[in-house]
């Protein structure tokens, strides 16, 4: 992989991490469009701890908050803090992606060599993106709109299993955390805030275990120019992306998402029957 690849990958990365678009499936189909070689394993784990990097850097003050509130109440078994609740939920929400993406890692994987699984994938994005602004719309009518605080542990559950269906490339992860919570109607922008701080731990997990198969991977100091270029521009984007899109949805709609990953589902999907 040149530079130049490197960092217009690491750019993808950066915007469809945070933007419901499905970071994953465009690192996928951007290469096979353009004919490059699919990214390597390090590649694939600098560009992921450069979003981490963003999304720690975003959110470093509510971290801080969250983190120490957490410690203060595992110390005197006290969870009345709402941040230290926070915490936990966090937690809660991170442990289906971490269990099912462990017992499934090979068949999740094998994924990312299919485009035409992945184009589908992006069609069931755009399909539930949709589905929820319109839910979610629902319950802004019938004045049933819930904020973070008042978020409950099986709601959390099922933003986890969301994130968890999102390790297959095509559904994003951010789009599918964010559609469970428009559908139990929490606000739109507080969904988008939940789903941005529960991408932390879940990366910090994955990235982890790709340093682990990372240490056995030959010649991965020869990518050391393009790691390092990926690596900056995907924090770089994902933090323009994430206060830009947080801005957005105080006001703006999923809808431009969705029609976006159908129109790039239907024609990748075009492309790969072609081919």
């Amino acid at each position: 992989m040149d530079i130049l690849q490197a960092l217009l990958l690491g750019l993808v990365q950066g915007a469809t991490e945070f933007i419901p678009v499905s970071s994953s499936g465009h690192l996928v189909l951007v290469p096979w469009l353009l004919n490059w070689p699919a990214p390597s394993l390090a590649f694939d784990t600098m560009v992921h701890w450069g979003t981490l990097v963003a999304v720690v850097a975003y959110f470093w003050r509510i971290w801080r908050l969250v983190i120490s509130a957490w410690v203060r109440g595992l110390v005197r078994w006290d969870w009345r803090d709402p941040l230290a609740r926070l915490g936990w939920l966090l937690i809660i929400g991170t442990l289906p992606a971490a269990v099912i993406g462990y017992f499934l890692e090979d068949w999740f994987t094998l994924l990312f060599s299919r485009p035409a699984w992945v184009s589908l994938f992006l069609l069931g994005t755009a399909g539930l993106l949709a589905l929820s602004e319109w839910l979610g719309s629902q319950s802004y009518a019938a004045g049933g709109v819930r904020r973070l605080e008042n978020l409950r542990w099986p709601h959390v559950v099922l933003i986890g299993l969301a994130q968890a269906a999102a390790i297959a490339p095509g559904i994003s992860r951010s789009g599918t955390t964010m559609a469970m919570g428009l559908s139990g109607g929490v606000q739109r922008s507080d969904a988008a805030r939940f789903s941005f701080l529960l991408s932390g731990p879940i990366i910090v997990v994955a990235g982890l275990s790709q340093l682990i198969d990372l240490a056995s991977t030959p010649n991965a100091l020869a990518q050391a120019p393009a790691l390092a270029v990926g690596f900056v521009a995907a924090a770089v984007m994902g933090y323009l992306c994430m206060g830009g899109l947080l801005r957005y949805l105080q006001r703006g709609r999923l809808y431009p998402f969705a029609i976006y990953c159908a129109c790039l589902g239907i024609a990748c999907f075009v492309i790969s029957w072609l081919r």
